[in-house]
């Protein structure tokens, strides 16, 4: 089969289509404000019609067709190599995770290919290229992201579910400290997401299977490399975590990501990836490695123009310290709720202010908070 990427090979809107119509999609007016898509991923699956998440929500698209497997091969095989079409033809398949540019039209993507019952199905999940600023990103308070930003140690979690915006809250803190700081960053990424081209700062930003096999090499080479500040892009593993405490804790600013619903949970999670005989010192080492942890989520509008970042702070002071070393860890959120003025938020009190700025609807703050009658009270 010939794997050309304009091919028109699927039925949508009274006309065939290629893979590269498709994806524009993600441009279109509609689809998007203010120059931020509301459309996060495109679902493909042999016997269904192409989805949008769209706002989080999973539609179909209009006037399409369901996709046959010589319709699926003709949209996915052009966005691959030859290497990774055999990986998923062979049985069993491998899962495939790579990157796509469209460089003419400015869009990158990340290229998720898999198997289920159906045969080959794809999730195609756009990467903006222009990052926002932290202003943009929806900090309760500016403060906040001013002072991690200006930071030289400790460990800077950023927690949330699938699609929550980790990676661009992320990316659009390492590109602030890029802009003012003469500092040498390193990444460590599955895949790379957003590129940062140098400006004062100096980046190495490093694609697992590409450029090193694994978080954890990545670290261990990275802390070799004279950083300052360094990403790994999960804590997936015990070993991963430890080295990313240990950066922290001998004067390297780390950021990470958790798939973890909030601040309480992400620091849970760090310790049971340890053995229960290392968690007293694993509590203690989180107590003074951690800097701060961002919990968020995207809530719809009420105006129905996209989502917004609903975020929960916790900083790491004396208090919370002692928590950790612990594993209190149901007492966090209380004492979160006390400590406001230390620069903390709870996820129950940003919802809450995004309703009396009429940002968000009492119900759907309700339906994203950690205690609904919380949201109903005030």
């Amino acid at each position: 089969m010939r794997r050309d990427p304009e091919r028109a090979v699927y039925p949508w809107e009274g006309q065939l289509c290629s893979i590269h119509d498709l994806l524009e999609v993600f441009t279109r007016p509609e689809f998007n404000r203010m120059g931020v898509p509301r459309v996060s991923d495109m679902h493909l699956r042999i016997g269904s019609v192409v989805r949008l998440r769209l706002d989080g929500d999973l539609v179909p698209l209009k006037d399409a067709a369901p996709l046959t497997e010589e319709m699926f091969h003709g949209l996915i095989y052009p966005l691959l190599n030859d290497a990774q079409i055999e990986q998923i033809t062979k049985s069993p398949p491998d899962d495939i995770d790579t990157a796509y540019d469209i460089a003419e039209a400015g869009m990158s993507f990340r290229i998720n290919v898999f198997a289920d019952r159906n045969g080959p199905a794809c999730v195609i999940r756009v990467l903006p290229r222009a990052i926002p600023t932290p202003a943009e990103i929806g900090f309760p308070d500016e403060s906040v992201w001013r002072q991690i930003v200006e930071a030289t140690s400790g460990l800077v979690l950023v927690t949330g579910v699938t699609g929550s915006g980790k990676s661009t809250t992320i990316a659009s803190l390492l590109q602030f400290i890029n802009r003012h700081r003469p500092v040498r960053i390193i990444t460590l990424e599955d895949p790379i997401e957003y590129v940062l081209p140098d400006e004062m700062a100096l980046i190495s930003q490093r694609q697992m299977g590409l450029h090193v096999k694994s978080f954890a090499d990545g670290l261990r080479s990275a802390l070799r490399e004279d950083p300052d500040i360094i990403f790994v892009g999960e804590m997936r593993d015990l070993e991963t975590a430890g080295l990313a405490l240990t950066a922290a804790e001998t004067g390297h600013l780390v950021f990470s990501t958790l798939h973890t619903r909030d601040a309480r949970g992400a620091l849970s999670r760090i310790v049971d990836l340890f053995p229960p005989e290392r968690a007293k010192e694993l509590c203690t080492m989180l107590s003074l490695s951690l800097s701060w942890v961002i919990g968020q989520k995207l809530v719809n509008r009420s105006d129905g123009e996209g989502r917004v970042v609903a975020m929960e702070v916790l900083r790491n002071n004396a208090s919370i310290a002692n928590l950790i070393r612990t594993g209190a860890w149901h007492q966090i959120p209380a004492l979160m709720e006390t400590q406001r003025r230390e620069g903390m938020m709870t996820m129950d009190r940003h919802l809450t202010e995004l309703v009396h700025a009429d940002v968000v609807s009492r119900s759907e703050a309700a339906r994203h908070a950690n205690d609904p009658d919380f949201i109903r009270r005030l």
